[in-house]
């Protein structure tokens, strides 16, 4: 046992947690106020719900060894061997010095395991059931993340054991399922009464873009599963992109509107962490520049023309994280290092990387796609379920129709 090894991951583990507080602050700022509090309840309860699926069967699914016997569902999904995490080693690394199997390793990936169904809820905030929202996540997790993890990390068909995709902290298994989920929710749970950005209350979007940056530390660095040279790295190409995109979008919108704009820079910022999520482990501070320079301008005017549609995904999901997502992993392979990711990039010469990230990114964005919308469409028909709130309760506000709660309450002496 590697105490300063396992004291950085279990570190990285808590930073990752506090990234889900981060994005209900984030999400919670940009909504109306009489749905704050529903918002930002999202995230909280997909804290709870994940951890319990996670501990039952989620983590056997995801990075359990692959089903074998049936070369159909070879490298698809894991088997049962861990469910309720039997068998999990509580020595934090094993003899060849590997964080796998073990309860630190549970941790850490339950930790990316809630945040991305919390992503997915901004696409449909003021106006989604809470309670078909929890049974969503249920489902989701066990039929979407699960299977998509394992195929990158767990040893199946995308990762280091299958085709070679570079997806270093998630841009394939958290951003892009995210985005494309977001996709699928937007559209069938229609557009809001009164759509359009209210934000009510900026500070905390600019708090929780803060908390999430500061988290993405241990999101990217964590990856890294050391206390190394490549945490280094992962931590500082994270920081590059992450202020690139930000001021990126800043000046965008200053040369088109005349003004920065603070939940604008503070959604660049987001960009910039999204894209360089699966490229931290394979590029150099100037490939990092790269990135964050074409995430803040590629997901800026993403924002700008999802607008001109009908799809009300009300806080640029797929804009944001989806096309983030995968502007990251493309980039990843144009950018990618042989000394870092020991393999060559388009830039050292080498476009078969890109095929790859191209490739398998897509394959689980359609995927993602369709099997979302299966589960949100069958949720809509069951009686007394279904996906949107009243119109009344839409327009009375989430808060008190589906928590009997406000997040203020104006009595008078003010």
């Amino acid at each position: 046992m590697d105490s300063g090894h396992t004291a950085w991951m279990l570190t990285a583990s808590a930073l990752v947690f506090f990234m889900t507080p981060g994005l209900a602050f984030f999400y919670g700022g940009l909504v109306r106020a009489k749905s704050l509090v529903n918002t930002i309840m999202l995230s909280f309860m997909t804290i709870c719900v994940v951890t319990i699926i996670w501990t039952l069967w989620g983590y056997s699914l995801a990075y359990g060894p692959n089903v074998s016997g049936d070369p159909l569902i070879q490298g698809i999904i894991g088997n049962f061997s861990a469910l309720g995490l039997d068998g999990i080693r509580w020595d934090p690394i094993d003899s060849s010095g590997s964080f796998s199997g073990s309860g630190v390793d549970v941790l850490f990936q339950m930790m990316f395991a809630i945040i991305t169904p919390a992503l997915i809820t901004g696409a449909f905030v003021e106006r989604f059931k809470f309670s078909t929202y929890l049974i969503f996540t249920i489902i989701w997790i066990t039929l979407v993340y699960a299977p998509v993890a394992h195929w990158v990390w767990g040893g199946g068909w995308i990762g280091a054991d299958g085709a070679g995709a570079l997806d270093f902290a998630g841009g394939i298994v958290i951003h892009i399922t995210a985005g494309s989920a977001a996709v699928a929710a937007a559209l069938l749970v229609g557009k809001r009464a009164n759509p359009g950005l209210q934000p009510n209350n900026v500070p905390y979007v600019l708090l929780g873009a803060a908390i999430l940056w500061f988290g993405w530390f241990g999101f990217n660095g964590g990856s890294a599963l050391l206390a190394d040279g490549y945490a280094v790295n992962a931590m500082l190409v994270t920081q590059i992109s992450a202020a690139t995109a930000a001021t990126t979008w800043g000046l965008i919108g200053l040369f088109t509107t005349g003004k920065i704009s603070g939940v604008g820079v503070a959604t660049g910022a987001i960009a910039g962490l999204a894209a360089v999520t699966p490229a931290a482990g394979s590029v150099n501070p100037l490939g990092a520049l790269a990135i964050g320079l074409g995430a803040g301008a590629i997901c800026y005017y993403a924002v700008e023309l999802i607008h001109r549609t009908n799809l009300d995904d009300a806080l640029d999901v797929f804009a944001v994280h989806g096309i983030g997502g995968l502007w990251g992993c493309i980039a990843a392979g144009i950018f990618a290092v042989e000394s870092i990711a020991g393999v060559k990039g388009l830039i050292e010469g080498s476009f078969d990387q890109v095929w790859i990230q191209a490739y398998t990114s897509i394959a689980v964005l359609i995927y993602t796609f369709v099997i979302s919308y299966v589960i949100l469409f069958v949720l809509d028909k069951i009686p007394g379920l279904g996906l949107r709130v009243s119109e009344t309760n839409e327009n009375q506000g989430l808060d008190l129709a589906e928590h009997g709660e406000q997040a203020e309450i104006n009595d008078g002496a003010n």
